[in-house]
């Protein structure tokens, strides 16, 4: 990326947080080869403290994990002209995209997105009466030639190790097991591969700057470079964490913080960028269909603990997020605070 600044880097506005950076060893890591009551235990603790946890025994073959990974730093090695036959735009958000190229996005890094059902159905429009429904297709590069192959197989596990996690996070709130799976039927997620380069100014960049996401469910696959930082909790402090060999860090999206009526808390985290060492991450986006409607679980409210949320179209939700990273839409950005109910 050159050694000079980027005009759309703004020193001052992304700056990393000043706050001491830590080192996590308190962020759990979880062996979830059982369901136990010790384990069901441990991801209720994580969650209600966290918001994120490591897995480790997860059942994903080590071997499609480090194919897909292989293959992905061979994609991001290819001449530009290359990449570009598939970049992604307004009209087709999957596909390729790279920082540099884009002046209203300042995340340092290239990425690639792809859907896991195709076509994968959105609304067209984030305004209400707009019934109109997207069909979301796929790009697939020419080079490697066994890209695709190699990750719709990586996939088929995400969505298993997903649906195992659900069951775990709902049992951990005393609901049914199979509470959750009703709402993915047609679920619209994806798989976003982030190639990070080495920056020269780290100290004014981001990799990926403080958010939270809006789905249900984030299955990180990260190498052992890190640079994936958390905001804890109990106070604001951005934790640093450490890659642990074979593990999946997991954390819980907005989506699961309306359904649990905010017992479990979706939590903001960033990416920082290295200097020296290009960095690959691979996170896997469990969002539900884009017909559901998101609100508390009856289960978990009475009146004692009513409703904190009003509920909210997925799908709606999705396209306004999506469409924001193309042009200023005439709305704020949604955010689930803007369902909040206000006692």
């Amino acid at each position: 990326m050159g050694d000079v600044i980027p005009d759309f880097i703004q020193p001052t506005e992304f700056r990393p947080n000043s706050t001491i950076i830590m080192e996590s060893k308190e962020i759990p890591v979880i062996d979830i080869s059982s369901s136990t009551d010790s384990v069901i235990g441990e991801i209720k603790e994580a969650c209600e403290e966290w918001g994120f946890f490591q897995v480790v025994n997860h059942g994903v073959p080590h071997e499609k994990r480090k194919k897909a990974e292989y293959l992905a730093r061979k994609f991001f090695g290819l001449p530009m002209e290359e990449k570009k036959k598939v970049r992604r735009d307004e009209e087709n958000p999957l596909g390729y995209y790279d920082s540099e190229h884009t002046k209203n996005v300042r995340d340092w890094k290239e990425i690639f997105d792809f859907t896991v059902k195709e076509p994968t159905l959105v609304p067209a429009s984030y305004e209400i009466g707009n019934e109109e429904i997207k069909e979301l297709r796929n790009q697939w590069p020419d080079y490697p030639p066994e890209f695709r192959a190699a990750y719709e197989e990586y996939t088929e596990e995400m969505v298993k190790l997903s649906y195992k996690l659900l069951e775990l996070i709902a049992l951990s709130l005393d609901v049914p097991a199979d509470c959750f799976r009703g709402f993915f039927d047609d679920h619209a997620s994806f798989v976003r591969i982030n190639y990070y380069p080495p920056c020269p100014f780290p100290e004014l960049a981001l990799g990926v700057g403080p958010h939270k996401d809006s789905g249900a469910l984030t299955i990180l696959a990260q190498d052992d470079v890190g640079g994936l930082e958390v905001k804890r909790k109990i106070d604001g402090v951005w934790i640093l964490v450490k890659p642990t060999p074979d593990a999946y860090i997991i954390n819980v999206g907005d989506v699961i913080q309306v359904w649990s009526n905010d017992k479990y808390e979706s939590v903001e985290h960033r990416v920082k960028v290295n200097p020296n060492k290009e960095r690959l991450s691979i996170p896997f986006f469990f969002n539900p269909s884009y017909y559901v409607m998101v609100k508390p679980l009856n289960e978990l409210i009475d009146k004692h603990n009513p409703a904190k949320y009003k509920e909210y179209n997925y799908g709606k939700f999705y396209t306004t997020r999506r469409l924001s990273d193309f042009k200023k839409l005439n709305v704020e950005n949604i955010q689930i605070h803007h369902f909040r109910i206000v006692e």
